[in-house]
């Protein structure tokens, strides 16, 4: 398994709208990236009153090439594409690997 951890880093002024990320941005990406082995997509969101991170999004791939095919794909224009309509903090991605 590989997983694809995107964190979108607090800064001054930043704006991060956490209902469209969950609602229509985080299902934007399961349903463009299943076909490519996208095993699970999940949204955590920090309770803390000042946190680090606006959120973190754990992207589940059934391996590296899955991610790198879902990276490649034609719907990965929309999935990146989306994100000026949620927040203007520039993601950050994280590949990892279990072990």
């Amino acid at each position: 398994m590989t997983t694809l951890l995107v964190t979108y880093p607090r800064a001054e002024g930043a704006t991060f709208d956490v209902d469209y990320y969950l609602g229509a941005h985080l299902p934007l990406v399961r349903e463009s990236w299943v076909r490519y082995g996208l095993t699970s997509a999940t949204a955590l969101i920090p309770e803390e009153p000042a946190p680090a991170y606006a959120a973190v999004a754990m992207l589940e791939f059934s391996d590296g090439a899955a991610l790198d095919a879902a990276l490649a794909s034609p719907e990965a224009g929309a999935v990146f594409g989306d994100v000026a309509k949620f927040t203007d903090i520039a993601p950050v991605p994280l590949r990892c690997t279990a072990r």
